[in-house]
């Protein structure tokens, strides 16, 4: 009796799953209805950017070297020292220069005496050949030697006001206000300046005013124009955004691993120093950026109503009571996302950008994190409502 209740119970619990079951696959399911995807229309933001890294430098940097070699024999200022130009910054030991600059001044007295010597022979010699007192190759000889110490007399002179001059060098003066960046000697210190210049200090001109020279691919580089708003980071500074402006744009191309790059430069306003040279700023450069226009969604400009024929630049637009009236509008830029209105529209119209299926309580008929449809055109989607029949907007 017992085993024949425990089996009826069990008969009867399988039938009561059985139930919930079909009911689960074959219940009834809401009403779908298809609605507009509706935008209302306000002053927005178009833009469109690229991105590139540069580096921090001064506008104006100024190596400043020696032209005469020598011993560091002073040296005036360090790093960081604020100079002002013609200011006095290093000194040469001179004892050599002024050695040189006596030795060429007894050098240019002495060709001086023998030119005076050979010029007033020469006349004499000359004199007497006119009046044929003496022979032609004495006239020439005379000739020749007054050419020669001429020459050496000339050559004396130059001597001498180079060393003049290099005595003038052995003092180093900034040729520009600013900063010295680096110094590259020491007091004692021996350079030579042979074929090229040694550098002994750097000095950036204004560090107030800064350039970012950064560098854009290849495929960005046609958008770059000068005169476009940038906005930078660096590391040093995580939380401050710089705000600057392209200036110029240059033709060299570089090529590095097979990427190639243009240099863009970009002011930097640096008022309150934050920015040092050398620092890797990270830029976007806006190459569209326009503010407060009417604009619609791309999609809005492809929609078009179930029976309806496509027509270009057409958006379609809500009245007040739903129905929908196609308008003809003028565009303007776009950065893929949204398109500029220039005529036909105005802000607080509603227009259409697409459809979606609800259900008849007004949920939408996709699962959480699936995209409604875009248009009405997907043979496989319910027919949109038509007049008289159970239509909504949102």
């Amino acid at each position: 009796m017992k085993k024949t209740t425990k089996t009826i119970l069990w008969i009867v619990a399988a039938l009561i799953v059985a139930a919930v079951a079909i009911f689960l696959l074959t219940g009834k399911k809401d009403k779908q209805v298809l609605v507009y995807q509706v935008t209302t229309l306000e002053p927005t933001t178009i833009s469109s950017s690229v991105t590139a890294t540069g580096t921090v430098e001064p506008i104006k940097q100024v190596e400043v070297g020696t032209q005469v070699s020598g011993i560091i024999d002073k040296i005036y200022v360090d790093y960081n020292t604020v100079v002002k130009a013609g200011q006095l910054i290093a000194e040469l030991d001179m004892s050599v220069l002024r050695t040189e600059l006596e030795s060429s001044r007894a050098n240019l007295n002495s060709s001086k005496v023998e030119y005076d010597y050979q010029k007033k022979n020469y006349e004499r010699i000359k004199s007497l050949y006119e009046k044929e007192l003496v022979s032609a190759t004495e006239f020439e000889s005379a000739e020749y030697s007054w050419s020669k110490a001429k020459f050496a007399y000339s050559q004396a002179e130059s001597n001498y006001t180079k060393a003049q001059k290099n005595i003038g060098y052995a003092k180093i003066y900034s040729p520009i206000d600013g900063v010295v960046l680096s110094r590259a000697v020491d007091e004692g210190q021996t350079v030579a300046s042979g074929f090229s210049t040694p550098t002994l200090f750097t000095i950036a001109n204004d560090l107030t005013a800064m350039q970012v020279i950064a560098n854009v691919d290849e495929a960005d580089i046609g958008a770059v124009k000068e005169g476009q708003r940038v906005e930078f980071e660096v590391d040093a500074f995580p939380e401050d955004t710089f705000n600057g402006t392209v200036t110029q744009v240059r033709l060299q191309a570089t090529t590095t691993s097979n990427v190639v790059t243009y240099q863009v430069v970009i002011n930097a306003p640096n008022p309150d120093l934050k920015l040092k040279p050398g620092l890797t700023a990270n830029i976007t450069i806006y190459t569209l950026d326009k503010h407060d226009v009417i604009a619609v969604p791309v999609r809005a400009l492809r929609f078009t109503p179930e029976g309806e024929k496509y027509r270009e630049n057409t958006v379609w637009k809500q009245l007040p009571e739903g129905k929908l009236e196609p308008v003809s509008v003028v565009t303007g830029v776009s950065d893929g996302v949204q398109t500029e209105i220039l005529e036909g529209l105005q802000a607080g119209d509603r227009v259409v950008t697409g459809t979606k299926l609800v259900s008849a309580n007004g949920k939408p008929d996709y699962k959480p994190g699936q995209q409604p449809q875009g248009g009405n055109n997907n043979p496989f989607m319910p027919r949109p409502p038509r007049n008289g029949d159970n239509k909504r907007t949102e």
